[in-house]
């Protein structure tokens, strides 16, 4: 297992849209060891999640992990899931501005509106089918983390470039206020 370089802002491969993956690539010992480092490569810079084209790979591969992560200590958390060729379904029209920032936008963040109810299908890491419902936070990272494969990153979805702010002028002047409508949405869609 290996920690990969994380493609930056900048890099046309964040900008490309990624393949879907075969169920028989999926199964290869290569695919296998990719999503391993894929893995290591988020819990190493202590990320949410990671989408494989943030590493240079333009397959449809993402994973979601959230505990007591110290970026975004405000999350609930998350198991381990790696999600193969996800397919993303809004399932209410209930938004929330969400600050967020990016493996591959470093020092900076912004508030993206997302839907708080989704639906996710896809496969696990070894093609089984896979499907969940998400509220609040994490159906926002699942957003976040998809549009990646898609080529979007969420300085595109800023709708207001104003909020764009550095992570030390977040945490100056945005966090507190942040941190307690986070935690209000943690609350709001418990369970």
């Amino acid at each position: 297992m290996a920690v990969l370089p994380i493609r930056q802002i900048g890099d046309p491969v964040l900008r490309q849209v990624a393949r879907p993956v075969t169920a028989a690539e999926l199964a290869t010992p290569a695919t296998q060891a990719f999503i391993d480092d894929l893995i290591d490569t988020m819990h190493h810079a202590h990320g949410a999640g990671l989408a494989a084209p943030q590493v240079g790979d333009l397959r449809r591969i993402c994973a979601v992990h959230v505990q007591a992560n110290p970026r975004y200590p405000y999350k609930p958390d998350h198991p381990l899931t790696v999600f193969v060729n996800p397919v993303i379904e809004v399932l209410s029209d209930a938004q929330a501005w969400i600050y967020e920032g990016c493996l591959s936008v470093p020092d900076l963040r912004g508030e993206v509106p997302r839907h708080m109810h989704v639906r996710v299908t896809a496969w696990d890491r070894h093609g089984q089918p896979l499907t969940i419902e998400a509220k609040g936070l994490s159906a926002g990272t699942y957003q976040h983390e998809f549009d990646h494969l898609d080529g979007v990153l969420f300085v595109d979805r800023v709708a207001d470039p104003r909020t764009f702010t550095t992570w030390a002028a977040f945490d100056q002047h945005h966090r507190a206020a942040f941190v307690e409508r986070a935690l209000a949405l943690n609350a709001q869609y418990a369970g």
